[in-house]
């Protein structure tokens, strides 16, 4: 497996919040929701408590946790 280039920059509001879309959308997340402080709330299903996300590289951060989780409970195809 080839490692990852580190990231030139930081992650960008515009990038969490596409990738906040997708987890939504693919049901992985209940809800996850920009506030106007720049912060993120989330909720992995209706009965959760909601976590506080401060920043966009925490949202991307949480997103990488869910495929880690996803990929790790998959059985193997190869």
């Amino acid at each position: 497996m080839v490692p990852y280039a580190p990231r030139s920059s930081e992650p960008t509001t515009a990038e969490a919040d596409a990738w906040a879309d997708v987890l939504v959308r693919r049901q992985l997340l209940h809800a996850i929701v920009l506030t106007p402080t720049g912060q993120w709330l989330a909720q992995e299903h209706p009965d959760a408590t909601v976590r506080l996300l401060a920043t966009p590289a925490d949202v991307l951060a949480l997103a990488a946790t869910i495929q880690h989780r996803i990929r790790s409970t998959r059985p193997e195809s190869r």
